[in-house]
């Protein structure tokens, strides 16, 4: 097991379960996507850029997803969360029931039709 996949399995409920869910979202949904660790979190590549990560936060008790393009993105920016940050946007789960997958899929797949433009606008 790569250190990414011992990253999401070791996490303690329900952080767990929200990343393999994430996991299989990402993984069905972009084709040639790759798993894997670093910044000590586990990291999407896509066609050799970054991606998106996957981060966990037990004292604020979330599951961060965050985009390496996202000052390009363009849909459901309303439910992305950007709070400090420059350029950097985010989807945050607290539950599995907090996962809408239909706009997780819907920025997924935003997220990579503008991979290729890089983190600044």
């Amino acid at each position: 097991m790569n250190p990414a996949e011992d990253y999401i399995i070791n996490q303690e409920e329900p952080f767990k379960t929200i990343l393999l869910q994430l996991q299989v979202l990402v993984e069905s949904t972009v084709p040639g996507v790759e798993l894997k660790y670093k910044y000590r979190i586990p990291f999407y590549y896509l066609k050799g850029k970054p991606f998106c990560y996957l981060n966990v936060s037990p004292k604020k008790g979330y599951v961060d997803v965050g985009f390496w393009s996202s000052a390009h993105l363009s849909v459901h920016l309303d439910k992305m969360v950007t709070e400090g940050r420059k350029v950097m946007r985010s989807l945050r789960y607290h539950t599995l029931e907090d996962l809408d997958a239909d706009v997780f899929l819907a920025v997924i797949k935003d997220a990579e039709t503008v991979n290729h433009k890089g983190f600044w606008k």
